[in-house]
């Protein structure tokens, strides 16, 4: 394979990620314009991108142990856009909640998030991702070295604090956000796993 093809078809692969990462807006749009949200719109629309920012964030966790259990490299140029669209359908989770739901009640927002759980760890999620996706270009991975490594390590965290957020949030059926628990406890054991056999040569640990 010549380079100039290489970079033909990962410039066609990125444009099919992006694609489909923003199907699930399209059709909430498409719900929302032909008035299939349901009884309960804000509550629909509530669920439907807080479950796709869980599972953006799940996706970006798995690139890397599919990466090396399948030894396709390519994956790896598709985590920081997944982990974007994680970031960007948080965004919107939130901004139904403070739009819809609160109507701007900054009073109200914070008294939810002093009283409620499941909204404590969900906002907490959201402030811990935005200087994930602020250095997430490349002038502010050359410019944190090694450092932009460490402060990225806060995903395993925030993806933690989403399934908090999800399994205090459902209070009846709690099939699906188990779910999404035991998938990213088989991430984070994965990582754990490596962390215990993979050390560099001077003994230090590597996780990524």
């Amino acid at each position: 394979m010549t380079p100039q093809l290489a970079r033909w078809l990962q410039r066609i692969g990125k444009l099919l990620v992006f694609s489909a990462s923003l199907l699930p807006l399209v059709w909430l749009f498409w719900l929302a314009w032909s008035d299939q949200l349901g009884a309960n719109p804000v509550e629909m629309l509530s669920h439907r991108t807080g479950d796709w920012s869980l599972r953006f964030l799940l996706l970006t966790l798995a690139v890397t142990p599919v990466r090396r259990l399948t030894g396709w490299n390519g994956l790896q140029r598709f985590r920081r856009m997944l982990g974007l669209f994680a970031f960007f359908y948080v965004c919107l989770h939130f901004g139904v909640y403070l739009i819809f739901d609160q109507f701007f009640d900054l009073s109200a927002i914070i008294a939810d998030v002093a009283k409620r759980p499941y909204i404590t760890v969900g906002f907490a999620g959201l402030i811990l991702l935005i200087p994930l996706a602020v250095t997430s270009t490349n002038r502010m991975i050359r410019r944190l070295g090694r450092n932009w490594q460490r402060l990225h390590r806060l995903v395993y965290l925030i993806a933690i604090l989403g399934v908090l957020h999800y399994l205090w949030l459902v209070k009846a059926d709690l099939r699906e956000p188990l779910m999404y628990a035991g998938i990213l406890v088989v991430l984070l054991g994965y990582r754990l796993w490596r962390r215990m056999r993979v050390t560099d040569k001077n003994g230090n640990c590597q996780v990524s």
